[in-house]
This record gives structure tokens, C-alpha cells and sequence, in this order.
């Protein structure tokens, strides 16, 4: 429609005020061409709007009727429109139903899988948290004048500094970027190991779980960071608890979705047979393109029988 008024409405026209007059024949073809603008407006429409977007937009370019319902058309039947409207309606409805079994489906999978590891994972990772947490509640930070009591390659610092820097002597005598023994400290055994992606060296404190400190440079920093990575076990211990109960309520919210059914069910039931009826009254399962004539055709006769003749 666009298309067609600029050719008045453009560049080079003269004209101060131009009028665009646009005519509708009743029971006509000019029904199913408005309505084919209709439809690509509205698929437009779907995609400019400002408002929450749908799921997914398509066009219909390659609209094709049949000889029947042109017939339709041409004579004005007013079922051929409802027929059309019917079309698109179930087939939106089912593409629908389609998305809302796929995700059912996908909710069962869950249901059976996944919700179950998920939660056996975190109460084990709880119960190995909570031991850690008592750990460090056992040996905890050294204040004031107390001395570290940290191992190191096999030798005990009772300072940071010298612990620290004890740390950075053993990243440099590394060779490889693979975990080797460093130490024990508050009860956590320590590993060392090079970070090929981050580039830095990295300290693993073991217990029941395991915790990644990432080193710096400085000797006294480092004992620190360790520090409050082991303190950090409580705070994860609080995490996983929370990650618990969010996953046994979407476990649960999970198994009451799955029971419900399609909340559109009954209207695709019923557009769906209306359709049917209209395809029977319409008579569009009929192949259009079969002529019969009353006439038979020269030679044949009206039995269906070709003539015999006879030379004498």
C-alpha cells in the first residue's frame, strides 16, 4: 500500500496536496488482498512495538488459495473468511501447545536428573563445608604476637614475613604448572599450582572441600589472602545452604508444573473441530481441478464404453 502512494507522495511532485483514494468492491477478490495487507501489517506491527515482544514473528508470503476458495470469494460465501481466520488461530495455538510440551518435557527431565543430583550434591558439599568451618573455628587466625605455625616445603615459620616469603621461593622454584605439596596451615593442607589461563600462581587449601587463593607479589600479603580464604568457608558453607533451598522449591515447583495441563487445550479442541466442520461445509479436501462434462467425448459412449466401428 506504502508502495503504491509513493508514487505520489515523493521527491519531485509538484503538486502542494495530492489526494490518495483507495476503493473496496464487496464480495470481490479485493477481501483476500486486504487481508494479506492486514496480515503483514500485523507481522510488522509484532516487531516495531514498544510493548513486550511475542516469542516469535513470521510472514506469510507464499499465501496460496485453492480453486475453491477463489470460487468462495468471487460468490461472497461468509464462511471462507472464518475459514482463513481459523487457519492462522490453530495454528498458533498448536505452535503453542508445541513450546509448552517442549518445556514440560524439559521440566521432566529435570524432575528426574537433575533436581535430584543437584540437591545430593549440595548436602554433601554442606556437610563437607560444615566440617571446614569447624576446622578453622579449631585453628584460628593468629593475633598480636601468636605465632603462624605455618609449614612450608617441610620447614615451620612462626612469621609472615618469612612464611611468605618462603611461598614465593617455592612458586619460583616451580617448573611446572602442575599441583605440587607445599605446606599445612590451621589444620588445610596447601598445595601450589600455576594458573595457565589467569597467569599467577595459586595456593589450594584442602579439607573436606577445597578453596583456590590466588598469590601476588608481596610476601606478607600473601599470608593473608590465605587467611581469609580459610575464613571464607563459612561464608560459602551460608551460600550453599541458600542454593539448597532455592533448588528443593524449584524442585518442588517443578513437580506441580509438569501436572498441569495446556490452559489452551479446550480452544484448540474447539477451533480445531470448527475448522473440520468448515472444511466439510466448504468441500476443500475435493480436488478443484477435475472436470466433468455432461457431454461424452466423441467415440465413447455415455456408459463410459468406446464405440466400436467396423470396416466392411
Amino acid at each position: 500500500m506504502e508502495q503504491r502512494s509513493g508514487r505520489i507522495v515523493r521527491q519531485g511532485n509538484e503538486n502542494p496536496q495530492v489526494d490518495i483514494y483507495r476503493y473496496v468492491t464487496e464480495q470481490t477478490f479485493d477481501a483476500y488482498l486486504y487481508q494479506l495487507v492486514e496480515g503483514k501489517q500485523k507481522f510488522a506491527s509484532q516487531i516495531m512495538t514498544s510493548k513486550s515482544p511475542v516469542r516469535s514473528a513470521e510472514d506469510i508470503d507464499e499465501t496460496a488459495l485453492s480453486y475453491a476458495e477463489i470460487k468462495m470469494l468471487a460468490t461472497g460465501n461468509p464462511y471462507i473468511k472464518e475459514k482463513m481466520d481459523l487457519d492462522i488461530q490453530v495454528q498458533k495455538l498448536k505452535m503453542l501447545k508445541s513450546n509448552f510440551l517442549s518445556e514440560k518435557y524439559g521440566l521432566e527431565d529435570k524432575v528426574i536428573k537433575f533436581y535430584p543430583q543437584q540437591i545430593a550434591y549440595l548436602k554433601s558439599r554442606m556437610e563437607g563445608l560444615t566440617k571446614d568451618v569447624e576446622t578453622a573455628k579449631l585453628h584460628p587466625k593468629p593475633i598480636d604476637e601468636q605465632p603462624l605455625g605455618m609449614m612450608v616445603s617441610g620447614v615451620s615459620y612462626s612469621e609472615k614475613a618469612e612464611a611468605g616469603q618462603a611461598i614465593i621461593n617455592a612458586c619460583k622454584s616451580m617448573n611446572s604448572p602442575d599441583a605440587i605439596p607445599l605446606g599445612e596451615y590451621r589444620g588445610f593442607q596447601m598445595e601450589l599450582y600455576f594458573d595457565t589461563v589467569q597467569r599467577n600462581y595459586v595456593v589450594k587449601l584442602k579439607g573436606e572441600t577445597s578453596r583456590d587463593v590466588p598469590l601476588g607479589d608481596d610476601a606478607h600479603g600473601n599470608i593473608v589472602r590465605i587467611d581469609n580464604g580459610i575464613e571464607r568457608f563459612e561464608e560459602t558453607l551460608a551460600d550453599t545452604k541458600n542454593s539448597l533451598e532455592n533448588t528443593e522449591k524449584q524442585f518442588e515447583t517443578a513437580k506441580q508444573e509438569i501436572e498441569k495441563p495446556f490452559a489452551k487445550e479446550e480452544e484448540l479442541r474447539a477451533k480445531t473441530a470448527r475448522l473440520d466442520e468448515l472444511n466439510i461445509l466448504l468441500n476443500m479436501d475435493k480436488k478443484e481441478n477435475e472436470i466433468v462434462s455432461g457431454e461424452p467425448d466423441e467415440g465413447e459412449a455415455v456408459g463410459g464404453r468406446k464405440e466400436k466401428s467396423y470396416e466392411r
